[in-house]
């Protein structure tokens, strides 16, 4: 994601409050705001990736994938 791209993201948002969107800007906004959290989602992930876990004896440990148990599949939907 270009510096260009959220800086467009923040004049729409300010535009929308301040006097509305046409339809589109609002396709647009949508867009781009699509792209931001796939760009911020792929970011996160490649940082758990990196990501260690040390225990009290020293050891290093990988982030795993956790398994959702279905109480907490239930909690999620």
């Amino acid at each position: 994601m270009t510096e260009d791209k959220i800086k467009r993201i923040n004049e729409l948002a300010r535009k929308q409050k301040a006097e509305g969107l046409t339809d589109d800007e609002k396709a647009e906004q949508a867009i781009l705001r699509k792209e931001y959290i796939e760009a911020y989602k792929k970011s996160l992930i490649a940082q758990l990736e990196n990501t260690y876990v040390v225990d009290e004896k020293g050891n290093k440990q990988k982030l795993t994938e956790r398994v959702k148990t279905k109480k907490e599949d239930k909690y999620l939907s």
